[in-house]
């Protein structure tokens, strides 16, 4: 569910003209711009502000106005040339840092956006729309708490405020705080009882809380407003499995793949619903489909593409560089600890096979075994199998969720593999638990 920024045509301001102006003609020139840009008009709004500002080329409304213009024909790096040009000759109007947000934001620049927001609320403390955006590039960024504070104060500037709500429902869901996000989506559903969104986000809301019977009524008002929303499908099956009602739950699962053929939600869903419906055949095809589907973890490792910043060879020196220190554990009766370590001996001297072999019974005999399943990621990383290590340091982590080496290596192969974002913020999370090599990376991998 996509939230988005406050649009910008409705900020073609009028500011008057002024003793700036050379002659009358730029004055006309001026209103015939707001006239065209108020008609959506954006290409004559353009020229006509060019035309005053070549009359007078330190008027800085005009440059604001023709950014706008620029921003609504989505020419977003020019707009901020133009906005940059009204800051220097008026950098007291706050409705100019913020329109610079709003096209940095869309630009997917939202740290810098962040500044222009925080900037135009220095120069206006008490309007809703800035913290709303300055919120929502929070969110994007994945800085949660911030973005609730935001739009926290959006929303008691002006609390029916129907993207703002919108955006906090989705916020707090990101924080795993349902009951609030669940609120926040029934507000919005009382303001505006078509917002097909409001139902599915308060349905996911549900289904986390455990309402599975409200979840299904949810998600099926959301289908009669949006009846070609796979996803909507999807989710109302898992709801219904979770109800028992396996010939329901096929039946979602039938529209959602018909609706969207790649969904392996939806294979893995009916198969179990196949299952308990005893058709075994099916349950184990559908199964098979959800396992291999674009499932980026199939195939043969040694034919990976190095899609990131982080080529084969780096990746090799990155990984290497990590210490792992083998402590002895007290040995159990099925001798799990004698695999592991001899495991990690077998890798040392180039045994991959043999230790990989080793280190698989180690987990088999302690599922729990995080450190077993970090040196197998290590060892299977080397061999070049950068699938199966990733799935092996996410074990671990999940084992252990303060392992900073783990998200350390978890990241630099996310990043390898073209997975940036999800590599970046592996790394900036060991990075906090006191791995302090992965800003070293982040500073030359990230940015």
């Amino acid at each position: 569910m996509k939230v988005l920024f406050f649009g910008l045509i409705s900020l073609f301001v009028i500011f008057l003209p002024d003793s700036t102006f050379a002659q009358r003609s730029a004055a006309e020139f001026f209103e015939e711009g707001n006239t065209r840009a108020g008609t959506g008009d954006f290409n004559g709004a353009l020229q006509a502000y060019s035309t005053v500002i070549s009359m007078s080329p330190e008027h800085a409304p005009s440059f604001f106005n023709r950014g706008l213009a620029k921003a609504n024909l989505k020419d977003f790096r020019g707009a901020i040339q133009d906005y940059n040009r009204a800051i220097e000759l008026n950098p007291k109007e706050p409705l100019y840092y913020q329109s610079r947000g709003v096209s940095k934001s869309l630009q997917d620049d939202f740290s810098s956006a962040i500044e222009d927001y925080s900037k135009a609320l220095e120069l206006n403390a008490e309007d809703p729309k800035i913290y709303y955006n300055r919120g929502v590039s929070y969110a994007k960024l994945k800085k949660h708490r911030s973005a609730l504070t935001d739009l926290d104060k959006a929303l008691s500037l002006n609390p029916d405020e129907l993207a703002a709500l919108y955006a906090r429902g989705n916020c707090k869901q990101d924080l795993q705080e349902y009951a609030g996000s669940l609120a926040d989506f029934t507000r919005v559903i009382e303001l505006s009882p078509k917002r097909t969104g409001a139902y599915a986000g308060r349905g996911l809301a549900k289904i986390e809380l455990g309402d599975f019977q409200g979840a299904v009524a949810d998600f099926t008002r959301a289908i009669e407003l949006s009846p070609n929303e796979s996803e909507f499908y999807e989710k109302r099956g898992f709801a219904k499995n979770k109800l028992e009602d396996f010939q329901g739950a096929v039946i979602d699962f039938d529209k959602t793949i018909q609706l969207n053929a790649e969904n392996y939600q939806a294979f893995y869903g009916r198969g179990y619903a196949k299952g308990k419906l005893n058709d075994t055949r099916g349950a184990i095809a559908d199964l098979s489909t959800s396992i291999e589907l674009k499932n980026t973890y199939l195939g043969d490792p040694k034919k990976i593409a190095y899609a990131g910043k982080i080529n084969r060879e780096t990746l090799d020196a990155l990984r290497d560089q990590v210490q792992h220190n083998i402590k002895i554990d007290n040995l159990s009766a099925d001798r799990a600890e004698a695999y592991f370590v001899r495991g990690v001996s077998k890798a040392k001297v180039g045994e991959v096979k043999g230790a990989i072999q080793d280190l698989t019974t180690a987990v088999e005999l302690n599922p729990t075994y995080s450190t077993a399943f970090f040196s197998r990621a290590m060892v299977r990383s080397a061999s070049g199998d950068q699938m199966g290590a990733v799935m092996d340091f996410s074990s671990s982590i999940k084992l252990r969720s303060d392992y900073p080496e783990a998200y350390y290596l978890r990241g630099i192969l996310k990043n390898s593999l073209g997975e940036v974002n999800d590599g970046c913020l592996d790394l900036s999370r060991a990075g906090e638990l006191g791995y302090q090599q992965a800003y070293k990376v982040i500073g030359s991998y990230c940015n």
